[in-house]
C-alpha cells in the first residue's frame, strides 16, 4: 500500500496545474453527511496516457484508509513536532480513492470523510496538506514550502466553517493572517496561467428542497435539493469568501 499512496501523492502534486476542483457535500435529516474533495486530472491522462502504458501503468482502481496508513507510519509520526501529529491525526478518518485508465483517458482523485455534524469539516485543502506530507524515505516529513498542497491550503491563512442549524447551511471562509495569504499568493503567481482554465465547483446535496441561497451564480437541480457553485480556481485563492453560502431549506 506504501507504494500506491506514494503514488497517488507524486501524480496528485503534478495534476495541480491541470485539475478540475470539486467539494461535495451530502446532508442526511438529522445533520450526519458525508464530504468528498475530487480532484479530476483526465487532462493530465490525455497527455500522458500513452509514456503510462509505455511503464506498464494502464489502469489503477484504489482506496487508501488513512487510519490504517497513520497505523503503519505511527514510528515516524511519533517523531514529529506535536502541531504536525495533530494535523495528520485529523486525517484518520479519511479515506482516498485513485481511478486512473489509459485506455479511457480517466484520472481521478477522491478524499472522502463521513461526518456526525456540518461542524466537524475540516477545510479540505488543509487535509491535502497533510496528505502531501506523507512523502519521502521516511514517510513523513513536516510541511515547507517545497510542497504545493502547502501553498493551496488554507492551512493557517484561512479559516473556512460549515454550520448547518435548523435548515439553514453556511460555509463561510476568511483570511485571518493576510502575511501569509500573500506569501502563498506569491508562491503561486508564477503558475497563474496554468491555473487559468481551472475550476473549483460546490456541489452540495440536501434532505429537502432548498429555499434560497445567498450566491446567485448558483445551479439548482431539477428537484432543488442540491445546487452547484462554480468559481475560478485562482480567484477563489486569492478571495476564499467568493464561496461563501448560505443556503435555506424549505420547511
Amino acid at each position: 500500500m506504501n507504494r500506491i499512496f506514494l503514488l497517488v501523492v507524486s501524480l496528485a502534486m503534478v495534476c495541480l496545474t491541470s485539475c478540475q476542483f470539486s467539494e461535495n457535500i451530502y446532508i442526511n435529516e438529522d445533520g450526519s453527511g458525508k464530504m468528498e474533495f475530487s480532484m479530476d486530472a483526465s487532462e493530465l491522462m490525455q497527455m500522458a496516457g500513452e509514456k503510462m502504458k509505455e511503464d506498464g501503468t494502464e489502469r489503477m482502481d484504489s482506496t487508501i484508509v488513512f487510519k490504517d496508513f497513520l497505523d503503519e507510519k505511527r514510528d515516524s509520526i511519533s517523531k514529529l513536532p506535536q502541531e504536525d501529529q495533530d494535523k495528520l491525526k485529523a486525517l484518520e478518518n479519511f479515506k482516498m480513492h485513485m481511478l486512473m485508465d489509459t485506455e479511457t483517458s480517466v484520472m481521478k482523485f477522491d478524499l472522502l470523510t463521513d461526518f456526525k455534524d456540518a461542524g466537524e469539516l475540516q477545510d479540505m485543502f488543509q487535509a491535502m496538506n497533510s496528505v502531501g506530507n506523507m512523502q519521502g524515505e521516511g514517510g513523513m516529513k513536516p510541511a515547507d514550502a517545497s510542497n504545493p498542497f502547502s501553498s493551496l491550503g488554507s492551512n493557517s491563512a484561512t479559516d473556512i466553517k460549515y454550520t448547518f442549524k435548523k435548515g439553514v447551511f453556511k460555509r463561510s471562509a476568511k483570511i485571518i493572517d493576510t502575511e501569509l495569504h500573500q506569501q502563498a499568493m506569491d508562491s503561486l503567481s508564477s503558475m497563474e496561467m496554468m491555473f487559468a482554465t481551472s475550476n473549483y465547483t460546490l456541489n452540495y446535496h440536501f434532505p429537502k428542497p432548498i429555499k434560497s441561497v445567498s450566491n446567485e451564480a448558483a445551479m439548482f437541480s431539477d428537484d432543488r435539493k442540491s445546487f452547484t457553485l462554480e468559481v475560478n480556481f485562482m480567484e477563489s485563492l486569492k478571495n476564499p469568501a467568493l464561496l461563501d453560502v448560505e443556503v435555506i431549506l424549505e420547511d
